[in-house]
């Protein structure tokens, strides 16, 4: 049985704070400081060039993907961690393009996040207009999947809502069709148990500063089953997935399984604090985390409701397809967030009218929940948000 109470001293946050956006940005493990600057001066302070050797900084990426790999399901030895969460979409889209290259549609739904839209569309343009990015309605996406797809591009949770599609129904349909599958995981790893193995994915992907609390820039991570690992063409052929990396041929040969799924130079010090966060993740069971999310989110939910009526919920009632997010409707819902953010409440927007609230066992609990359905009752029923400074827009939301 997963502690929480010991997972949430693990980490270092405000005093008075409500954290409820580590669905965007994880909060910092105690932990990570130290050993931060245990790579910054015992590793390349005193080694320098020999860390790559004596501190076994080439090896991170495949042993910290294999620790990511336990909290997403998959087989040990077929998850990396490097680059950027758009990056490995692309890597994968390219992937399965090239293992159908009888066919021309990358299917996707409107409630993905843009960022994997566009890196399709970019996808398509460079292979010359040829292939059509086509987008179907999040709930009419099983149908949408026929024989012209050649992959399947689906965030398994809805950034925005917090609707959690079924993975292996839409993934067995995928197959059934002939299409290949590329599941975003960045709303699912760390939020509940994924079943990657399990549940038939070709390729997953994710990132690692948002529920698996890696830091701002965390490096992402690309999952390719078994099926595919020796075959998937490598899109970006660069020097870390060659083969012989140090051999300095002049032509590329792709690595071996996962290892062609290499780009660029491992980020060292990003893994380091990233690496601190997965030692809290070794001590969790995800399906005591899963029970825990669903009990903080339904008291949530029952409580804002209750005190809130100008609240429109987004987020589906229903466990099985729901994420580990609760988010709201509102028309002043940037201007609303802002005025929670004054008073110790921090979720975030999304347009055009989306208050996002992320829920994490691990440092959130029912006391946290209930400061949080106070607050919002506060500001809602009493139109703080109409105060002219929270209408001003940041940068972030």
């Amino acid at each position: 049985m997963t502690d929480f109470a010991a997972t949430k001293a693990l980490f270092d946050l405000p005093a008075g704070l409500v954290y409820l956006d580590g669905n965007s940005l994880g909060p910092l493990p105690k932990a990570a400081p130290a050993r931060m600057e245990q790579a910054m001066r015992a590793e390349w302070g005193t080694m320098l060039i020999g860390g790559w050797n004596q501190a076994n900084w080439m090896a991170q990426p495949r042993r910290l993907g294999d620790r990511i790999g336990r909290l997403i399901g998959a087989e040990p030895g077929h998850t990396v961690i490097g680059d950027t969460l758009s990056i490995k979409v692309f890597q994968a889209l390219s992937a399965c393009l090239a293992l159908r290259p009888d066919r021309l549609v990358i299917l996707s739904d409107t409630g993905n996040f843009p960022s994997d839209l566009y890196m399709a569309e970019g996808l398509v343009r460079m292979l010359g207009g040829r292939h059509e990015l086509r987008l179907a309605e999040p709930e009419d996406l099983e149908d949408a999947i026929t024989e012209e797809v050649a992959v399947l591009l689906v965030t398994e949770v809805d950034y925005r809502t917090g609707r959690r599609h079924d993975m292996a129904r839409l993934t067995a349909r995928a197959h059934a069709m002939g299409a290949l599958v590329v599941w975003d995981l960045a709303h699912s790893a760390g939020a509940l148990p994924v079943d990657v193995a399990g549940g038939g994915a070709d390729f997953a992907v994710g990132c690692t500063y948002k529920y698996l609390n890696g830091g701002p820039g965390a490096p992402a991570f690309i999952y390719v089953a078994p099926r595919h690992a020796h075959d998937a063409p490598p899109a970006l052929s660069g020097w870390l997935g060659h083969r012989a990396p140090f051999a300095f041929e002049l032509s590329y040969t792709a690595g071996d399984g996962i290892d062609r799924m290499r780009v660029g130079t491992p980020p060292v010090l990003a893994m380091a604090s990233l690496e601190a966060a997965l030692d809290i993740w070794d001590a969790v069971e995800m399906d005591d985390l899963r029970r825990a999310s669903l009990a903080l989110t339904d008291r949530f939910i029952d409580g804002v409701e209750a005190a809130c009526p100008d609240l429109v919920l987004a987020t589906p009632r229903d466990h099985e397809r729901r994420g580990s997010q609760v988010s709201f409707r509102h028309p002043d819902g940037y201007a609303a967030m802002q005025a929670l953010i004054a008073r110790g409440v921090v979720g975030d927007f999304r347009a055009p009218d989306i208050m996002r609230f992320g829920f994490a066992p691990l440092y959130i609990g029912s006391a946290e929940v209930d400061r949080a359905i106070e607050i919002i009752a506060e500001v809602m029923n009493g139109r703080h948000y109409d105060d002219a400074a929270y209408r001003q827009r940041a940068a972030v939301t």
